[in-house]
């Protein structure tokens, strides 16, 4: 069909899948499982929605034919020419559905996601917006019904966050929060400030999707851990076992650090779940700059030294720089109401990936 690729290789991909699905060990691996599930739901809707388009297309051309009919009742032609707009609009969004879901999905999309948070320039007000920040992620999360597990954190004397480290579960948790990865800036008057200047200030995102050990082997020799006496801001808090544990991944460098349990354990379990997503993170982004390096991204990379977000509190203005999107609602966002920025870069992105798609195959 024209402005859509051949639907043949889906279609096979779909056959070898329901093959897979009518194995009697297919349940065997729950993962292996609902991944190929997943894929078969996914093509299942991709040939469905080709179908619909492929009969629009048909009904589309047999009403263009009795235009042409001389014989034709008038009355009929009039009927005709109602259901050939009908069909051209459907068909016009049938097209775009097709081509989204050509696309494939990440391997990703559906994992849950560690969030980290830094206050970048700044200073205090830097820690106080990285706490802001959290908060809206947070609240976002409470109202799509993910839950939040807090990893680490640090806390600045200001009372916001040096950094924060948190897993959010869910349902597509890591396709709805990926592209919130980069420098997020914030405008507006502290509260130490007396002649009304505006500060600018920053913190950085980065969102990781949750590996497991068969996602990332790590070889314990490798690994440089140090147990360490959890520092804390005072208070009844105050860890006073020698609890925090600190993890090196010597080949990368990477340092991760978690305090917040009391337990040793249980701190070094939750390190080593940061370590593996960050290093299938790492993994991850070298594969996507593979397929992008012959092309300028919209949206970004999401990586956390691309500033992508503007926070203007004076004006109550969000922007999104890579998609031009703004806002006057800073106080909704701010109170976890991101839906509408979270979906338009999604759609943002599938618009990129369709022009792509359609580039590979001219």
């Amino acid at each position: 069909m024209q402005g859509i690729p051949e639907i043949d290789s889906f279609k096979k991909r779909f056959v070898e899948l329901e093959e897979q699905i009518n194995q009697p060990d297919f349940y065997s691996d729950q993962r292996r499982a609902a991944t190929i599930s997943r894929e078969h739901q996914h093509l299942m809707s991709l040939i469905q929605s080709y179908d619909s388009l492929v009969k629009s297309n048909k009904e589309l051309l047999e009403n263009k034919s009795m235009l042409e009919d001389p014989d034709e009742d008038p009355e009929m032609i009039e009927m005709a020419k109602d259901e050939i707009a009908k069909s051209e609009q459907e068909i016009e969004l049938l097209k775009d559905a097709v081509l989204v879901k050509m696309i494939p999905p990440e391997p990703s999309e559906n994992r849950n996601i560690i969030m980290e948070i830094r206050a970048g320039a700044g200073g205090d007000e830097a820690s106080l917006f990285a706490a802001e920040l959290h908060r809206m992620y947070t609240r976002y999360a409470e109202i799509k019904g993910w839950r939040i597990e807090q990893m680490n954190s640090s806390v600045s004397e200001s009372g916001g966050f040096k950094e924060i480290s948190f897993m959010v579960t869910g349902d597509e948790v890591y396709k709805n929060l990926k592209l919130e990865s980069g420098v997020h800036r914030v405008q507006r008057i502290p509260v130490t400030e007396t002649n009304g200047r505006i500060h600018t200030s920053t913190s950085t995102v980065a969102v990781l999707p949750e590996a497991e050990e068969v996602d990332i082997e790590i070889d314990p020799n490798e690994l440089e851990i140090t147990v360490t006496r959890a520092s804390g801001p005072g208070g009844q808090g105050v860890n006073t076992t020698d609890s925090a544990v600190q993890i090196l991944h010597k080949p990368t460098g990477l340092i991760v650090t978690c305090a917040d349990e009391r337990s040793q354990l249980k701190n070094k379990i939750k390190a080593l779940k940061v370590l593996r997503s960050r290093l299938l993170k790492q993994k991850e982004d070298v594969e996507r700059a593979k397929h992008a390096a012959n092309r300028k991204s919209q949206v970004g990379t999401g990586d956390r030294s691309e500033r992508i977000r503007t926070y203007n509190f004076p004006q109550s203005r969000l922007t999104d720089h890579r998609i031009g999107l703004t806002l006057h609602s800073l106080n909704q966002v701010m109170d976890g109401q991101i839906e509408d920025i979270t979906q338009a870069l999604l759609e943002a992105e599938a618009k990129e990936k369709v022009e792509a798609l359609l580039g590979s195959k001219n």
